[in-house]
């Protein structure tokens, strides 16, 4: 039957198409150590304009907490959820990030490795 034919034709067509954007939008599998390098890099361009993100050194925003600071005010475990739906703020200076689910995971990596040592909740 032409119409199936036609039909599958055009199925094979779309997938054969398809294929190659979804294997660019897949990151190449990450070590430990490169996730916390994409993390540090993505926090520094993204955040980096107010807050000290590394860890030491002060915000350029008087009242942006550093971000090693940040397991005394957030579970950071917890803010990668706020990262994958589009953090929300409280305040109109800051813009609203989305970020893809394997960044979210290296920024989350990235958070936890320079956390001071202090009360954490």
């Amino acid at each position: 039957m032409p119409g199936r034919r036609t039909r599958a034709a055009a199925m094979v067509g779309v997938l054969l198409i398809a294929t190659p954007i979804a294997a660019q939008a897949t990151p190449p599998p990450m070590s430990k150590g490169e996730q916390i390098a994409l993390g540090e890099r993505l926090a520094t361009r993204n955040c980096g304009m107010c807050h000290a993100t590394g860890p030491s050194g002060v915000s350029a925003n008087p009242t942006a907490p550093p971000f090693r600071n940040l397991n005394r005010r957030f579970d950071v475990e917890q803010l990668g959820e706020g990262l994958a739906t589009g953090i929300l703020t409280n305040h109109p200076a800051m813009p609203e990030f989305r970020f893809e689910p394997y960044e979210v995971v290296a920024i989350v990596r990235y958070l936890r490795s320079v956390q001071s040592k202090g009360r954490s909740l």
